[in-house]
């Protein structure tokens, strides 16, 4: 356990209070919950006081929200990460939330919406099934493409992403990733012939996930659709049929619908 710091002066030397103030936030990101001052001071390495000071300011510019004595992400922080990457995954969560809807009351398990940016996917959507799943899937969250279900979906028809992603190499998050590339071009040619992909507990030990893509005006894939559920109970190919029935529906929307 890290030794709370009694001074700012166990952090680094050069760090302005704009420094300060982004650690504070990062600390505030990495709990579902708030936080209150003394922690996120000692995680900060902080004096109380200085804590106290930027996170009144950060709560004057709506950045945190102070819930009683407790501080948590505030609602501004959230409409400027939705402007991260322009419009386009606003846009679709709008034109895809009620397709995300549809599948989850189809499954009753966790159900994701998520782009790709580079070598990575940034998850834009989420809802919680009913039995609570270990996974890093948080909305903004950014994971790896080549282990996860809807990375590998996109990728499969991103020929430039995918060649980027080996070139970086397949480190093994788990026993069960894919870390030979000649295995791993097979499989996105699998995923391109039959239209989805699976991820067998290649990111997350005890995480199971089948995923489609959504196909946008022209033709290409824009984002995936997946549902996950512990490895132990949830057979994901159960689910391939209402997941290809909802890609498809959304797929229409979002090729049909002008746009706002």
């Amino acid at each position: 356990m890290p030794a709370p710091a009694t001074s700012d002066s166990a952090a680094p030397a050069r760090q302005t209070a704009v420094d300060k103030a982004l650690v504070l936030l990062k600390s505030l990101a990495e709990e579902d919950g708030d936080i209150g001052v003394s922690e996120l001071a000692r995680r900060a390495r902080l004096t109380k006081s200085t804590a106290f000071r930027l996170l009144g300011i950060l709560q004057r510019n709506e950045l945190v929200e102070r819930v009683g004595s407790n501080y948590r992400l505030g609602t501004q922080l959230f409409e400027m990460g939705n402007r991260v990457y322009g419009p386009t995954p606003q846009l679709l969560q709008d034109r895809v939330q009620p397709y995300l809807a549809d599948l989850y009351e189809l499954t009753h398990e966790t159900v994701h919406l998520a782009v790709l940016r580079g070598t990575e996917i940034v998850y834009v959507n989420r809802i919680q099934g009913h039995r609570v799943t270990r996974s890093p899937s948080r909305i903004g969250a950014r994971l790896p493409a080549y282990c996860t279900g809807v990375g590998k979906a996109l990728l499969a028809f991103d020929h430039d992403a995918a060649e980027a992603a080996v070139a970086a190499g397949l480190p093994a998050r788990t026993e069960y990733t894919l870390t030979d590339p000649g295995r791993f071009h097979a499989a996105l040619g699998h995923i391109r012939r039959d239209g989805i992909a699976y991820d067998r507990q290649e990111a997350t030990l005890g995480l199971t996930c089948v995923a489609v893509p959504v196909l946008g005006p022209s033709g290409r894939p824009v984002a995936a659709l997946s549902v996950a559920g512990s490895d132990h109970r949830f057979d994901p190919a159960r689910h391939a049929p209402a997941l290809r029935r909802v890609a498809h529906a959304a797929s229409r929307a979002i090729t049909t619908r002008p746009a706002a």
